[in-house]
């Protein structure tokens, strides 16, 4: 018994975590690692900087700059050109970011945000990819609702037919949705359905520019699904993340909304991968 009370009132730190874990106040920073990460993630979003341009733009001194370069490149992470007198990127930052895409899992850093979109707009939240010119749903948060969109993991779906599909395709380059579309018989589920070659690919036109897609019956009479890119380190998007339920919850009164949801929710798992969205203009 006193031993039981003693942990309660002493509870062990997680290992790896000193006390003040959650202390994230400037008495716990190391300020010259963070002023050395500032000046390294500003080159790597914009490269080929000479040192004056670094220290001018950063609002350092140059001996400060050239210091933090000089240890980044001893490390390999940044690089010299002698010639051009500029800084870049090293190749050990991408062995490091080569790491952690090695431990990231789609499904496993999607699972929380697909949660979180469920409690936020009330209905069913789903993952899919592209898998051999199909949606391939990967996973799924159920709606608490009695009548709910159903897509379990492994669930194979047309394209032209899926928010998610119509998501992908929208931001496919022309090549390969020339590829994919290229003999290819758009069936018909209802009387929504996209099935005219010149019709679909106003409709992506159009998803393209909102950045989310639409599936307004088009698969399901009475079943209504918007959906958003996610994509990776390139600037291509890999999977979609979609909200599907009844179209009377999923009116165009709600659509608005839910879409915002979505998008943001998208845009949280593609950071969340590493990845970057070269479309967004936000």
């Amino acid at each position: 018994m006193s031993g039981a009370q003693n942990t309660q009132e002493n509870p062990r730190r997680a290992r790896g975590r000193p006390r003040g874990w959650d202390d994230k106040t400037e008495q716990n920073t190391i300020k010259s690692l963070d002023r050395a990460m500032e000046i390294f993630e500003y080159l790597s979003a914009d490269q080929g900087k000479t040192l004056s341009q670094l220290a001018s733009e950063l609002s350092q001194s140059p001996a400060t700059v050239y210091r933090v370069l000089i240890t980044l490149e001893a490390r390999g992470l940044v690089e010299f050109d002698p010639e051009e007198q500029r800084w870049y990127v090293g190749a050990r930052a991408f062995v490091i970011g080569a790491r952690f895409l090695r431990r990231t899992s789609l499904v496993d850093r999607a699972r929380p945000i697909l949660r979180a979109l469920m409690e936020r707009t009330g209905e069913t939240a789903n993952l899919g990819i592209e898998k051999g010119g199909m949606v391939l749903f990967l996973n799924q948060v159920e709606t608490h609702e009695s009548i709910r969109a159903f897509f379990p993991p492994g669930t194979l779906s047309d394209m032209h037919a899926s928010g998610i599909g119509k998501a992908l395709l929208a931001f496919m380059d022309e090549d390969r949705f020339g590829q994919w579309l290229k003999g290819r018989s758009l069936e018909t589920f209802t009387a929504h359905t996209l099935v005219a070659p010149d019709a679909l690919v106003q409709e992506l036109r159009r998803t393209r520019a909102r950045g989310y897609a639409i599936d307004a019956e088009e698969k399901n009479l009475g079943m209504r699904c918007i959906a958003a890119p996610v994509f990776d380190m390139y600037g291509e998007a890999v999977a979609g993340i979609s909200v599907s339920g009844p179209a009377t919850r999923m009116g165009w009164d709600v659509t608005e909304r839910i879409s915002r949801s979505v998008v943001d929710a998208a845009r949280d798992l593609t950071r969340a991968v590493g990845g970057s969205n070269r479309h967004d203009a936000g």
